[in-house]
């Protein structure tokens, strides 16, 4: 169930409550022209984006997500929980009011929202069946012009990528029995602007939430606060897709409960090692084309990323190097904030 300003979310009179194959866009559309939502997307479009570097995590204790995972942190034990890089992604955040037990997931395909909520849910409920939930999301910028998709207004079966993901995590919120307090839908038009050259690009890519007061802001991240294990955990998410156990599921990163990482094994095939040789030899803009949902509009750090990527590889072409003996790369927060390898 979803709630807005309190309320019961759609009401009788909403044209999501009516049965249709399109329920679940009427859904988000009645969901994003609500006033309070639409004031809420204002400010936070007014809220300057905070830069986060490796010395602010010597100051507090930050996670830090990559694409397709989640965490569930502790307030006692982190202060902030953040990510960033979302263009057709969208960073969807859930908060117990009670407990302070925060859930953040960056979410890259409809295929993983229903298994995903409920692992994000699973220790933010835990022993509060009845809790009231603050949700917030960010990112999903307006790929395609919805209002002229599909010969005008029909948005059942939109184009791009952001539209039907946005639907489905809406939709999937209102059909749990669960209490989900929409506070914040910085998604789609709302998230959207034109650069320099006329392309439609995000305005945010990322979002940082205060544990404590369940504060949202804007957020980047620099490559030196994207930690730990940078490199392992971009290439788990190619690698997941070949992985049967985790079709349909997020990946499993952070340990709540001791407060560090657990990157769990995953195997890589000689055919991505092959491909990835490909892929390298491209020059950027094929890059761009081939490896991005978003190619106008990717960060300036995309291409570099990807070829630091496919670098790592090529350099380890057997799994097994990563993750010897098939084990899981720990990682512990040290005293000054930074994170240790352990084994």
């Amino acid at each position: 169930m979803i709630y807005v300003d309190g309320v019961l979310f759609p009401d009788e009179n909403s044209s999501s409550s009516l049965s249709s194959s399109s329920q679940g866009s009427s859904l988000l559309l009645d969901v994003m022209t609500h006033p309070v939502i639409i004031s809420a997307s204002e400010s936070f479009k007014n809220l300057e984006e905070q830069r986060v570097t490796e010395s602010c995590s010597r100051k507090d204790r930050y996670v830090y997500i990559f694409q397709r995972e989640y965490a569930v942190v502790n307030p006692a034990l982190v202060d902030f929980v953040g990510m960033d890089e979302a263009t057709t992604c969208v960073g969807l955040v859930i908060r117990n009011r009670k407990s302070g037990v925060t859930s953040i997931a960056h979410m890259d395909s409809p295929k993983v929202v229903d298994l995903g909520i409920s692992q994000m849910l699973s220790l933010v409920m835990e022993d509060d069946s009845d809790a009231e939930i603050d949700v917030h999301m960010v990112g999903g910028y307006e790929d395609v012009d919805l209002k002229n998709a599909n010969g005008g207004g029909d948005y059942a079966k939109p184009e791009g990528y952001s539209f039907p993901l946005c639907c489905k995590l809406v939709e999937t919120l209102q059909k749990r029995r669960e209490n989900f307090h929409i506070k914040t839908l910085f998604i789609l038009g709302n998230n959207t602007k034109l650069d320099a050259q006329g392309n439609a690009c995000p305005i945010f890519n990322g979002c940082l939430v205060n544990t404590s007061t369940g504060d949202i802001v804007p957020a980047s991240f620099n490559r030196s606060s994207r930690c730990p294990d940078e490199l392992v955990r971009r290439i788990r998410v190619s690698a997941s897709f070949d992985d049967p156990s985790w079709r349909g599921k997020l990946l499993d990163t952070y340990d709540t409960k001791n407060d560090r990482f657990i990157i769990e094994p995953c195997s890589w095939t000689m055919r991505l090692v092959e491909y990835v040789w490909e892929l390298n030899q491209l020059p950027d803009e094929e890059i761009l084309v081939n490896c991005s949902t978003s190619p106008s509009a990717e960060g300036p750090d995309f291409i570099d990323n990807e070829r630091r990527i496919w670098k790592y590889l090529l350099k380890y072409p057997e799994w097994s190097k990563t993750f010897p003996k098939r084990q899981p790369r720990v990682f512990e927060r040290t005293a000054n904030g930074s994170w240790n390898s352990v084994f």
